[in-house]
C-alpha cells in the first residue's frame, strides 16, 4: 500500500511539473509571435497601460454589436431600444455638422408635406410655430437644422394617429443623411404595458425632442426634454403683445406653468411628487391633484389637501 501512494504522489507531481511546463512555452510563444493585427507599438512593461486604439472612423458606429435578447417583454424592450439608439454615443461635436450654422447663421428647414400623409393637429402646431418663426428658411442648402413633415409625435401602434411604414418612408428622404442635423420630435412611443421608447425607425445621428424619455436613453447636451401636451393644447396664448416677432425667449409673467396629476405610486410619482419644490406661486405655477384613480386616498399624503385645494382654485 505504502508504494502505491508514492507512485500516485509521482505521478501526480509529473502530471503538474508537465503541464506548468506546457502553459509556460504556450505564453513564451504567444509572446514572441503574436497575432496579427495585435502590434499597435513597442511592447509594454509589466504594469504600463495599454494605449488606446485608434479608429480611422468615429462616426461609423456608435453602439456595440447587437446581440439578440431572449424571447419576452425583455428582449422586445431591447430590442426596441437598440433599434432607435443606434447613436446613443452621438453628442453635438460628432454628429452634428456646424459648417451650415456658421455659413448661413441658425435656419430650420421644414420637409414640405407629401401628399396623402396623415398630420395630426398636434404636429400640424408644431410644424406652423417654426415656419412662422424667424428661423424658418424654405431653401434646404442655407439650413442649418432639418425637421421632417412626417407625423412622429404619437408612436403607440393602438394610437389612431400612428404612422405605418415611417421607417421606408424616412429613408427615402434625400436629404435625411442618416439623420444627421436633424431634430426628431416624439410625445408618446410603444404601447401599454411595455411603453418601449422605439418610434418605429432609426433615428440614427438625429436629435429627439421627446417627452417622457427615460435618463438611460437620454443623450446629454443633444437631446430634448420637452413636456408631455395634450392635443388640445393651444399652439399660442397668454394676453396679446407678450409675444413680439416670436421672441425667444417670450416676455411673459410666467416662466413655468403646470397642471395635472401627481401620480402618489407607479411611474411618474417621484417626479411629480417632487414639483412642489420648483413652486413658487409667482413666475414658477406647479399645480398637481392627488383625486385620480379609485384608491387615491389610500396613498394620501400630507400635502394633498392643500395641492388639491391649489388646484381647483
Amino acid at each position: 500500500m505504502q508504494a502505491k501512494k508514492r507512485y500516485l504522489t509521482l505521478l501526480s507531481a509529473g502530471t503538474c511539473l508537465a503541464l506548468l511546463l506546457y502553459l509556460g512555452g504556450v505564453r513564451l510563444r504567444a509572446a514572441r509571435h503574436p497575432p496579427p493585427g495585435s502590434r499597435h507599438g513597442p511592447p509594454s512593461r509589466p504594469g504600463a497601460e495599454r494605449p488606446w486604439p485608434r479608429f480611422p472612423d468615429a462616426l461609423r458606429s456608435f453602439a456595440p454589436a447587437e446581440r439578440p435578447g431572449p424571447e419576452g417583454g425583455g428582449g422586445r424592450r431591447r430590442d426596441a431600444s437598440a433599434g432607435l439608439y443606434r447613436g446613443r454615443r452621438c453628442r453635438m461635436e460628432s454628429c452634428f455638422d456646424f459648417a451650415q450654422c456658421r455659413k448661413n447663421g441658425f435656419k430650420v428647414y421644414v420637409y414640405p408635406q407629401q401628399k396623402g400623409e396623415k398630420i395630426a393637429e398636434s404636429y400640424q402646431n408644431v410644424l406652423a410655430a417654426i415656419e412662422g418663426s424667424r428661423f424658418y428658411t424654405s431653401d434646404p442648402g442655407q439650413a442649418c437644422l432639418f425637421v421632417l413633415s412626417l407625423d412622429t409625435l404619437d408612436r403607440d401602434q393602438l394610437s389612431p394617429q400612428y404612422v405605418h411604414n415611417l421607417r421606408s418612408k424616412v429613408q427615402s428622404l434625400h436629404l435625411w443623411n442618416n439623420g444627421r442635423n436633424h431634430l426628431i420630435f416624439n410625445l408618446y412611443s410603444g404601447t401599454w404595458p411595455d411603453y418601449t421608447e422605439d418610434v418605429g425607425f432609426d433615428i440614427g445621428q438625429a436629435m429627439l425632442a421627446k417627452a417622457s424619455i427615460s435618463t438611460e436613453n437620454f443623450r446629454p447636451n443633444f437631446d430634448v426634454s420637452i413636456p408631455l401636451f395634450s392635443k388640445d393644447h393651444p399652439r399660442t396664448g397668454g394676453e396679446k403683445g407678450f409675444l413680439r416677432f416670436n421672441t425667444i425667449p417670450p416676455l411673459r409673467k410666467y416662466m413655468l406653468v403646470f397642471k395635472g396629476k401627481r401620480y402618489l405610486t407607479g411611474i411618474g410619482s417621484d417626479t411629480r411628487n417632487a414639483l412642489y419644490h420648483v413652486h413658487n406661486g409667482e413666475d414658477v405655477v406647479l399645480l398637481t391633484t392627488c383625486k385620480h384613480g379609485k384608491d387615491w386616498q389610500k396613498h394620501k399624503d400630507s400635502r394633498c389637501d392643500r395641492d388639491n385645494a391649489e388646484y381647483e382654485k
